[in-house]
């Protein structure tokens, strides 16, 4: 599990890039790089890093359900993911 300081990092890069969206796009259509430039570091969404739902991992991120492959390895197994079963064969 990842620390939570760096989950509540993430979450508030989340907050701040949804914050500047519009302000970031309405200078981007005119041009004002300088202006652009001046929005915080963290209001940019290339500054987000895909995670975990329930861990707070980063690495192995299944996209399709918000998981890690780690989580999402220990749902298929308890069944908590209907639909999915394990192949023998």
């Amino acid at each position: 599990m990842a620390k939570k300081s760096i989950i509540a990092r993430q979450k508030k890069r989340e907050r701040m890039v949804a914050q500047y969206a519009a302000k970031r796009e309405a200078l981007k259509k005119a041009g004002d790089w300088k202006a652009l430039d001046e929005l915080p570091k963290n209001a940019s969404p290339v500054r987000l890093r895909n995670r975990c739902q329930l861990t707070g991992r980063p690495r192995g991120y299944i996209r399709f359900f918000g998981i890690s492959r780690v989580a999402f390895r220990e749902m298929a197994h308890t069944g908590k993911i209907p639909g999915l079963k394990k192949a023998s064969w």
